[in-house]
């Protein structure tokens, strides 16, 4: 898979303030990201994930919006469910947050075998009156 997620990250927690989006709100939308990727929604992913996003490979190679979502569309791509521990999430804000964890991911990618681990942070752009965006990665 060119683009391979998520959510995970060793971040420093700080307490929610009044007018956070909330943890659960948080947690709902990583689920439903986390979800359509291995749906393969693109549909979804398309209206979760922001125009600017830029998704930096562990390889160092910078994608976009569109290479993300081919990445886990694509007709070569399968994934099982993804296997996510030690979830941390962060509220940075009423319109934003960081959600996080340990990743598993096992499936195919090209063809091939392609089990990976992973922690890197998810930051989304939030509103409860419109839904999240994944921002960046």
């Amino acid at each position: 898979m060119k683009a391979f997620p998520l959510i995970a990250a060793a971040l420093a927690l700080s307490a929610a303030t009044p007018g956070d989006v909330s943890h659960d709100e948080l947690l709902a939308f990583a689920d439903r990201f986390d979800a359509a990727q291995i749906a393969k929604d693109g549909a979804a992913l398309e209206e979760m994930v922001a125009d600017d996003l830029v998704f930096i490979q562990s390889s160092g190679k910078r994608e976009g919006k569109a290479e993300f979502i081919a990445g886990w569309t694509g007709p070569d791509e399968r994934y099982e469910p993804i296997e996510i521990t030690d979830r941390i999430v962060v509220p940075l804000g009423p319109d934003a947050g960081i959600v996080g964890g340990a990743v598993v991911l096992k499936g195919t990618s090209a063809g091939k075998p392609s089990p990976r681990r992973s922690a890197s942070p998810t930051p989304f752009a939030a509103s409860t009156a419109n839904g999240a965006r994944s921002t960046s990665r």
